[in-house]
């Protein structure tokens, strides 16, 4: 896959994230945009981490409190460690996950990189968050759409620009899942950083990165959540939600929270 079908030039937010965790798998255009975005938020690194860690927690709280055997993880990123198939097969190994993502490099990586346990499922699909009819069309041939599935919107609603539109998105994603299913949400917000985060945001979008990106509000993040019964602690900084016992992280700009379908 050559460099021009990846627009290496064009800083991309999945390998810019990619580089933020450590990673190897990004170009010059995502490195130079990711210390930019440090030298104007300097604990990017340290939300990045924090993104990843909730991410972790929820799946191990899914699969092993509640009993969820089923994700559909949205907006997959390149792989790094303690992917969602990892994390929520060590805790049950017959999980059944599907990754959707349609940037171009994630799909390469996750098929190369990703692979299932013996018990379990692991899949892969091309899809955009922005057609969720037809990412349910894929995911239901590979899920058992009448048993509880876990929808992960991790890292990725902020992508979506419009309010209405990545409500709909949330909201057409949910019908489609049973009672019992649960919604992930992390989402980048200001309300810790105030300007510096909304600073870095602007420049990214002013830069040319892609995809774009959205700041909401806890409040705002809340919303996605209607209709549903939020799990404690509610929408808090990822680093705040369920933290390992005796460790208390300082906030990041990114809240964060699940609610399980009544």
């Amino acid at each position: 896959m050559d460099g021009d079908a990846l627009k290496s030039h064009i800083p991309h937010s999945a390998r810019v994230w990619n580089y933020l965790l450590g990673g190897k798998d990004n170009f010059e255009a995502d490195r130079r945009a990711a210390e930019h975005s440090i030298s104007l938020k300097p604990d990017m690194v340290e939300q990045a981490r924090a993104d990843r860690a909730f991410l972790g927690r929820a799946v191990r709280y899914l699969a092993g409190d509640q009993g969820v055997r089923q994700f559909l993880d949205i907006g997959t990123g390149l792989p790094t460690a303690e992917n969602t198939h990892q994390v929520a097969q060590r805790v049950a190994p017959d999980c059944r996950i599907v990754y959707v993502d349609h940037d171009p490099l994630v799909l390469a990586h996750a098929r190369a990189l990703l692979a299932s346990s013996a018990e379990g499922e692991c899949h892969y699909i091309d899809a955009d968050l922005h057609d969720p009819d037809g990412i349910l069309a894929k995911a239901g041939t590979l899920l058992d759409l009448t048993r509880p599935v876990a929808v992960m919107l991790v890292g990725i609603l902020h992508h979506v620009e419009g309010a209405e539109d990545s409500h709909a998105v949330v909201r057409r994603l949910m019908a489609a899942v049973p009672s019992g299913s649960r919604l992930v949400v992390n989402h980048p917000t200001s309300v810790v950083h105030g300007e510096r985060s909304e600073r870095s945001a602007r420049t990214w979008n002013e830069s040319g990165g892609r995809p774009t990106v959205t700041l909401r509000t806890p409040a705002e993040i809340a919303a996605y959540f209607d209709g549903l019964e939020l799990d404690e602690p509610g929408v808090v900084s990822c680093s705040r939600w369920r933290p390992e016992p005796a460790v208390r992280e300082p906030e990041v700009d990114a809240f964060c929270a699940v609610g399980r379908k009544p």
